[in-house]
């Protein structure tokens, strides 16, 4: 993936996007929980694609924004699909990319129609802006072929400092439908709880087959641990991560922000 510089000409979309890759791929110091918090779910999403899809695979990567999960599994070897809402942002993306293959594929997944299913189907960190998450991961189940997988990430709703909303605790979720889709924290609108997945994989006719939580309150910079990151060795900070990755489950599922889920769409 090619590194960019800025330009003062781009559109207003693609200095925004610009912004979040100085903190997500280039590392900025203002912001080091982001970067590690991002590095770290960006690893886990690609070890999930890698472990059920071989290279070659057709992958679909929804609401991609800036590419960069799309630009990597394409470097790896897969079929990849760029899919966001905003069209002018497939420039930036292609500005980026370096090899492998890469379509683009803009505007509503759901009525873009596609001429086949894929193989995998990527949802990063959309599901908590959905009003209707049931409703979105069982229309997402429709893109993925029989036997396939999606890989979906979200921030833990059961991480301790959590003050959001279960989706099960929603008595009427169309009250969020004209904030959801907000492209950044503020519009988030429920963070899944793990049964809560459980739940909707069932509903969408999926099968749970692997979740996995990441990101200590250090790695994410939580807890005024964000001046602690710029002084610490990266090497430290990732053995920390390693360390909070082999406690037992239920106290991790408490202290970790993120989650990746792998779920499949049984033959």
């Amino acid at each position: 993936m090619k590194n960019v510089e800025f330009d003062p000409t781009w559109s207003d979309t693609w200095k925004y996007s610009y912004k979040f890759d100085l903190v997500e791929v280039y590392g900025s110091d203002a912001h080091r929980g982001h970067t590690y918090a991002y590095q770290n779910r960006l690893k886990q999403t690609l070890a999930l694609v890698q472990k059920v899809a071989k290279p070659g695979a057709k992958v679909l990567d929804v609401a991609a924004a800036q590419g960069n999960f799309s630009l990597l599994l394409a470097e790896a070897g897969y079929n990849v699909t760029w899919n966001d809402l905003r069209d002018d942002l497939a420039g930036y993306v292609q500005l980026k990319h370096e090899y492998g293959t890469l379509h683009f594929a803009a505007g509503d997944v759901f009525t873009l129609g596609f001429d086949h299913c894929f193989d995998v189907v990527l949802i990063a960190e959309i599901i908590e802006h959905v009003a209707h998450p049931d409703d979105f991961l069982r229309r997402i189940a429709q893109l993925v072929k029989p036997g396939g997988h999606i890989v979906m990430t979200t921030p833990n709703g059961e991480y301790f400092r959590n003050k959001l909303p279960k989706f099960s605790e929603c008595a009427d979720p169309s009250v969020f439908e004209a904030v959801q889709f907000a492209p950044d924290a503020d519009g988030h609108i429920f963070l899944l709880h793990l049964d809560e997945v459980d739940q909707l994989a069932n509903l969408a006719g999926l099968q749970v087959a692997e979740i996995e939580v990441f990101n200590n309150p250090l790695t994410h910079g939580h807890l005024k641990l964000e001046y602690l990151l710029k002084r610490l060795p990266q090497k430290w900070v990732e053995q920390l991560e390693q360390l909070t990755n082999s406690l037992p489950w239920l106290f991790r599922r408490k202290i970790t922000t993120g989650m990746a889920t792998l779920l499949v769409r049984p033959t």
